[in-house]
């Protein structure tokens, strides 16, 4: 992926992204000569072809915040999923469009990404009902300060887990949260922000497991929409904090179902990756933070 991006550089330097300034930018001479085009669109052929769908979420280009553009809401799609997406708070992003509780979109609706909102801590509800239209407001349009991956500090854990249960049903108290592990299969990748960027952790497991919700919440988003994220579920479990599962073969589980610790909501699959496992993510006020810091510790 960096190799493609460097050659797209090179040849589209004034495009963003590629390949819809291809036609502007590249406009060889009736000289050009056939062998030098042939080369140049079989190796571009070659590098596209390397670049899997499924590793979007472990490329630093595609990890946002986003602070540019527009978005049009396509069926299916909720603030929370739109919000995931671009890297941003859905209340942040709601308030930027004049979207209040309980963050009902339509379909064909336009949300601004290039504007900032704010966040008010207030009690929120995940209830997902009848969609009502909202009209954009205008909002403060400077430029925000850059936002990082919320890993400055650990977690800080207020009850630990019970030594001796058996790892499915250990619990462990973070941020007044109720955690447990959605799987206990081998985690095959760990979280990351440099190099190979992970914006969660990968489990083993074969076709079929039972994925099974971190937290207590409310599902927020059920389908497939995310690419690289395959059959995807997202729980809001407070204000402040939701868990992603991805890759899912099948989804156990419809928007604004309320979930406990430990409910199977899914069956592990391959959906979007290259062999059955289960990506798991938690998010702070839209931000990834290590799955790790939260779960019981595996002995």
């Amino acid at each position: 992926m960096r190799l493609l991006r460097g050659l797209v550089s090179a040849v589209f330097p004034a495009s963003p992204r590629f390949p819809s300034g291809a036609s502007e930018l590249y406009r060889p001479s009736e000289k050009t000569p056939i062998r030098f085009l042939t080369l140049f669109l079989l190796l571009v052929s070659l590098l596209f072809s390397g670049c899997n769908t499924q590793s979007l979420y472990q490329d630093d280009i595609y990890n946002p915040p986003v602070y540019w553009g527009r978005h049009v809401v396509q069926p299916g799609e909720t603030l929370y999923s739109i919000a995931w997406r671009y890297g941003r708070d859905y209340r942040e992003l709601g308030d930027a469009n004049g979207i209040g509780p309980p963050w009902n979109l339509q379909a064909g609706q336009v949300l601004r990404l290039d504007l900032r909102g704010n966040v008010t801590s207030s009690r929120q509800t995940a209830t997902v009902s009848k969609p009502v239209s909202s009209a954009p407001r205008k909002t403060n349009r400077t430029s925000p300060p850059k936002q990082t991956a919320a890993t400055a500090s650990k977690p800080a854990v207020t009850r630990a887990p019970s030594k001796g249960a058996p790892l499915a049903s250990q619990t462990q108290t973070v941020a007044k949260i109720d955690w447990r592990w959605p799987h206990v299969g081998t985690v095959i990748a760990g979280y990351s922000t440099s190099g190979k960027v992970n914006k969660g952790i990968d489990i083993a497991g074969k076709a079929g497991d039972a994925v099974r919700a971190s937290a207590n919440g409310s599902v927020v988003y059920a389908g497939s929409g995310l690419l690289g994220y395959g059959n995807l579920i997202i729980v809001n479990h407070n204000e402040h904090y939701l868990s992603a599962y991805a890759h899912n073969r099948k989804i156990l589980v419809q928007e604004g179902e309320d979930v406990k610790a430990g409910q199977v909501i899914a069956e592990l699959g391959s959906s979007g990756a290259e062999r059955p496992m289960l990506h798991f993510e938690i998010r702070k006020n839209g931000n990834p933070v290590d799955p790790v810091h939260f779960l019981p510790p595996r002995q």
